[in-house]
């Protein structure tokens, strides 16, 4: 009646009977009648025991109890590996709930938001590769990947593509007009730009054709909650997807056709007609991508770039992340106006205007100069919007930790 008074090894069994007791009510339908009748006198004897109190009863009738336990329930089989299994199995599902609705991971691909952020950069060296263990060092600090492609004769480049392994990784693929291939890891953007690889040049035997390191993109968490809670905010960085935006990656040159037919019809309707006097046609069809860039225009802002600055709403742009840019210090060059190559025809002189529509945000990257954003394609619908880039988490360089 009064158990709290009770001594410790008394509360002990009374626990063992508790749990004895679930225990039968589970197997009951399994076990034999003879089963469940000496496992119920062992319930028996150390409920009697527990009544009694004294330590010594209590013990053997609890490890008599706990001997039928093991007797009726035999080891599983393979426990260790079911057990490993369940928690792998329950640690993805809570990786994977995580990355769907709070925080996923993505990588910098490009240069648009150098310097707040780094793309994926190559960095030529005249110096062969370190010892290993340097290399591996720094691969797992800094995501670096050295490079040493050498020419096994005189030899030009014929061709170089872009092939994946596992899936996963992004190599480049170089052809020589000699028939020797070189399986070179960075993507063939990479290679062509950073490295200066091309069909221009003649390499000559034991001359190095690739020779460097190229740093990976910074790797950052997507916060994908906050919007659902709050909207967008002007100086934020955010991702979204490329849906129904007629991005660089969806256009391709026409064949000497007039044809419309294969010019998408965007949010936008005068945007299929600047398409078909460039001569593109866009090919809506082609997977969406995930883009980052800074958030510089809220749905009724009044846009102007009068380089190197960004107005917004008949004044220069306030905060932080627009002063370092317009201040063009730090690697940081300004704001540029938009480009007579891009899709749109906005924002090309100072005396042009842009009201962001309504549901829709003004995307541009921190490097403006090199960077194809909704200068180009056209202001973010909100229904595409993922999140904000919220923290560096690899590599462990000088961008590590929040991003501003």
């Amino acid at each position: 009646m009064f158990s709290f008074f009770a001594s410790k090894h008394v509360k002990q069994g009374r626990q063992f009977v508790k749990d004895a007791r679930k225990l039968l009510a589970y197997k009951r339908d399994l076990w034999s009648v003879a089963q469940v009748a000496d496992f119920e006198g062992g319930i028996t004897r150390l409920e009697q025991a527990c009544g009694v109190g004294e330590k010594g009863e209590i013990e053997n009738a609890a490890k008599a109890l706990d001997e039928q336990c093991g007797k009726y329930l035999p080891p599983v089989k393979d426990a260790g590996w079911r057990e490993n299994c369940e928690v792998f199995l329950v640690a993805i599902v809570v990786a994977l709930g995580v990355r769907t609705y709070f925080l996923q991971p993505f990588t910098i691909p490009t240069g648009s938001m150098w310097p707040t952020l780094n793309g994926i950069n190559a960095y030529p060296t005249t110096d062969e590769p370190p010892n290993v263990v340097v290399q591996i060092l720094q691969a797992g600090a800094l995501g670096r990947t050295w490079i040493n492609v050498v020419a096994k004769d005189d030899e030009s480049v014929a061709m170089m593509d872009e092939v994946s392994r596992f899936r996963f990784f992004t190599y480049t693929q170089i052809t020589m007009s000699s028939g020797n291939t070189y399986l070179v890891h960075a993507p063939r953007l990479t290679v062509r730009d950073g490295f200066q690889v091309n069909s221009t040049r003649t390499y000559r035997r034991g001359e190095p054709i690739v020779r460097g390191y190229v740093d990976t993109g910074d790797h950052v968490f997507v916060d994908k909650m906050s919007y659902h809670f709050r909207t967008p905010r002007r100086g934020e960085v955010f991702v979204f997807n490329t849906q129904k935006l007629p991005t660089i990656e969806r256009r391709r040159e026409r064949d000497g056709l007039h044809d419309r037919n294969n010019v998408a019809d965007f949010d936008l309707p005068d945007m299929a007609f600047y398409a078909d006097r460039m001569g593109w046609t866009i090919n809506m069809d082609l997977p969406s991508q995930f883009y980052i860039k800074r958030l510089v225009g809220v749905p009724g802002d009044e846009l102007q770039i009068n380089s190197p600055q960004l107005v917004v709403n008949g004044s220069p742009a306030q905060g932080r992340c627009f002063e370092r840019v317009m201040a063009q210090q730090d690697g940081y060059r300004g704001y540029a106006q938009g480009f007579s190559s891009f899709l749109m025809p906005v924002l090309r002189s100072p005396n042009d205007t842009y009201k962001v529509p309504e549901r829709h945000y003004w995307a541009m990257g921190d490097n403006s100069y090199h960077s194809s954003d909704s200068r180009d394609w056209g202001p973010v619908p909100e229904r595409n919007l993922m999140g904000r880039g919220v923290f560096v988490y690899w590599p462990f360089a000088s961008h590590w930790g929040l991003i501003h």
